[in-house]
């Protein structure tokens, strides 16, 4: 039986620039499946990602539910379309209140919900996976964007049938944004088991840096996914003791991030 990988990932061209987050995250997944891999792929509808040009559609079975952040109801709309070409499927995270003006390219310091979107499309992959009755063995996330995931995963979601055995892989890139997450970003992030406790050690104001440490703690594995990487995560992750995959380069990575993956699969 093939083994599940899940990508959770903040940018995938050629729906966003070109970028090598973005590239990464249109490659990665068609070299699992061709590794023998089942994969799902997942990524936040920007504001600037055009629905006719690139065929987009809502999956109204998947549609529906609302996720309450901060006392709020925020309607979740799931879209899926095909990467042209690979004819892979991505499946789009939206809400209007959080990603209709936005774009991952754009100074992010100007969006003062950033943390609230983060929480948003973590929770909203993670109930969508749910209702595709779909069990990853492997979730790998790549860029800020997911950061909140690996927390949920082994917190929130532990005891979920969907995730109770998942291990969880965080790529780090040569990010170095001035994000900030708004003052109650601790507040919002609190769900079932990710209670506020677990979150005293980090800083109240959150930026980009403390967001990766926290993704980071709770992730079994990490990958240095650029040439260059934010080299305080990266030490924050050699600190940990986890293990580490090399920046395994833009060509002829399959093999390195397949074997990387087997080490958590026990087929190493």
């Amino acid at each position: 039986m093939s083994k599940k990988v899940l990508f959770i990932n903040q940018e995938i061209s050629p729906f966003v620039a070109e970028n090598e987050m973005s590239l990464m995250g249109n490659m990665l997944p068609q070299a699992m499946q061709e590794q023998g891999f089942e994969i799902r792929t997942f990524m936040p509808k920007w504001g600037n990602i055009n629905d006719r040009r690139y065929q987009l559609h809502e999956v109204q079975r998947l549609s529906g539910i609302n996720l309450i952040i901060d006392d709020t109801d925020h309607p979740l709309i799931i879209k899926v379309a095909s990467i042209p070409v690979s004819r892979l499927q991505v499946y789009f995270i939206y809400n209007d209140d959080y990603f209709q003006k936005n774009k991952p390219e754009e100074d992010n310091d100007d969006y003062p919900d950033n943390g609230e979107r983060a929480i948003f499309f973590a929770r909203g992959v993670l109930e969508t996976v749910k209702k595709l009755r779909w069990v990853p063995d492997i979730i790998h996330c790549q860029g800020w964007m997911s950061s909140v995931v690996p927390l949920y995963i082994k917190t929130a979601y532990h005891d979920e049938p969907s995730f109770t055995n998942t291990k969880v892989i965080t790529s780090l890139f040569d990010e170095d944004i001035p994000l900030e997450l708004g003052s109650n970003f601790k507040r919002c992030l609190e769900f079932r088991e990710a209670k506020k406790e677990l979150l005293q050690d980090y800083r109240d104001e959150f930026d980009f840096v403390e967001l990766c440490k926290m993704a980071i703690d709770y992730s079994d594995g990490v990958v240095a996914g650029g040439k260059e990487v934010n080299e305080e995560l990266l030490s924050y992750a050699q600190g940990k003791s986890l293990p580490i995959l090399s920046y395994p380069g833009s060509e002829n990575f399959a093999e390195s991030y397949s074997q990387f993956y087997k080490q958590f699969l026990g087929e190493e």
